[in-house]
């Protein structure tokens, strides 16, 4: 496979100044860019495939008449929170 190069960026010194303050050691600022680089194509990835996700649903909902209350979710989260939280109290005893 080809290698290919990302086009270069000019950025504010003060930019360039606060990536090379959080390098870790032995990394450089060309790894540190490609790392974020690949961190935000998933994050993008992720976010486009949620909202697909959420579409279907949405168009299922409206086949089928079956839809849940803002209110009913909100309370299923809150009670699926309460049990995580009560089994991370437990985990740390």
């Amino acid at each position: 496979m080809k290698n290919a190069t990302l086009p270069p960026l000019r950025v504010e010194s003060e930019l360039r100044a606060a990536a090379e303050s959080v390098l870790q050691e032995g990394e450089t600022l060309s790894g540190f860019v490609l790392e974020a680089v690949r961190l935000n194509i998933a994050r993008r990835e992720a976010q486009r495939e949620f909202i697909t996700r959420g579409l279907v649903a949405r168009e299922e909902a409206k086949l089928s008449g079956h839809y849940v209350s803002s209110d009913e979710m909100l309370k299923r989260l809150d009670a699926s929170l309460a049990k995580a939280r009560a089994k991370q109290a437990v985990g740390n005893r």
